[in-house]
């Protein structure tokens, strides 16, 4: 039996809590998987061609740079390719981002109850982690931005502001953002998480690229994975002034996204209306969700995602069985609630006849 090496791990490798995947559907099982926020709907034939095209050259390495990626993602967001940064999903290029401007000692702010990865990508950057709680009540699951803003002191480098926010769902506004950022030092990095930006519907939201046009010190986060429907490929990105998107990549993986993602993106990307057809689909049957959960008595934040959140506390782990049982895979965060994914319209049946059994 081999022996473990004497070689320590780093303390904060150590700690690290362990980030929690949804659960998979196991072979044969005749369920639905609405525990990770994917698109239901397959790639599209355009998309599934170049995937097969660039699969005859996967002996080759990728463009490190994924240059003609990078340029078709400048011209559509009206930005200059040298602002554009390509990495391997979003939470790969969210490390990269705290790799280039965090040192052991500093602190990264961010909400909590938010992305799981934030306090994963924070320690291994070395930093400090500050979390701030969201809101309750008549605002459950939204971001508490005055809070997030009192949080920051001289020792913070980088605000995570992720919306809409996942697991719970609802998004800032633009004027409570503005607020925000006029508090926030220049000199601070703020982060502003789109990663469900396709499914947003509320008038009051902002526009990002506009946020980061005023703003030297945001950067905007969006990905291939959700809208696009390409979460097993990993393709993300982000959006940042030239001399930072530099240090971004120059930090990065070499080679970190592949021909057949590069390739799938650029389909996509070119597809993008029929693409955001399949999007307009999943946010009315996510109104067709929220609408029969409203009237089944449950209160719920208000979701501005492809998912749903359910505030359940202890019985968490008892109705996600539940559901696992009925056929509906879902995404349970022990002692605090669910996430349920909006999939496919039979799946939104069969998740409101389990929920109607919880009241």
């Amino acid at each position: 039996m081999a022996h473990e090496p004497r070689v320590p791990l780093r303390p904060a490798v150590s700690a690290l809590p362990a980030y929690v995947p949804g659960a998979r559907v196991a072979p044969g099982a005749a369920a639905f998987k609405l525990s990770s926020n994917e698109n239901p709907y397959p790639p599209l034939p355009s998309v599934l061609a170049a995937i097969a095209d660039a699969a005859a050259d996967v002996n080759r390495y990728p463009d490190m740079y994924a240059t003609e990626l990078t340029e078709a993602l400048a011209d559509h967001l009206g930005v200059g390719a040298d602002e554009v940064v390509v990495g391997n999903g979003s939470v790969a290029v969210l490390a990269h981002v705290l790799q280039t401007v965090v040192q052991p000692g500093d602190e990264v702010v961010y909400p909590w109850r938010s992305f799981e990865a934030y306090p994963i990508a924070v320690a291994v950057a070395g930093a400090s982690s500050v979390q701030v709680p969201l809101l309750t009540g008549a605002d459950q699951g939204r971001l508490d931005l005055p809070g997030m803003a009192a949080a920051v002191t001289d020792r913070t480098r980088v605000v995570m502001v992720c919306s809409p926010n996942n697991p719970t769902g609802p998004v800032v506004h633009r004027d409570e953002l503005e607020t925000f950022l006029d508090a926030v030092p220049s000199d601070v990095l703020v982060v502003l998480d789109e990663a469900y930006l396709e499914f947003v519907r509320d008038p009051e939201a902002p526009d990002g690229l506009a946020v980061y046009a005023q703003r030297p010190n945001v950067v905007l986060l969006r990905t291939f994975s959700k809208a696009y429907g390409l979460a097993g490929l990993r393709v993300g990105y982000a959006v940042a002034r030239p001399r930072l998107a530099a240090g971004i990549r120059a930090v990065s993986t070499p080679f970190g996204v592949s021909h057949v993602a590069q390739r799938a993106a650029l389909a996509s990307l070119a597809a993008r209306e029929e693409l955001l057809q399949r999007v307009e689909h999943l946010v009315a049957d996510r109104a067709r969700l929220v609408e029969g959960l409203r009237d089944q008595g449950w209160s719920l934040p208000e979701s501005q995602a492809n998912f749903v959140w359910f505030d359940l506390g202890e019985r968490t782990l008892q109705r996600a069985e539940e559901a696992r049982a009925a056929g509906a895979i879902v995404r349970p965060f022990a002692g605090e609630g669910l996430r349920v994914s909006v999939g496919e319209p039979e799946a939104t049946d069969l998740f409101l006849r389990v929920s109607a059994t919880w009241l």
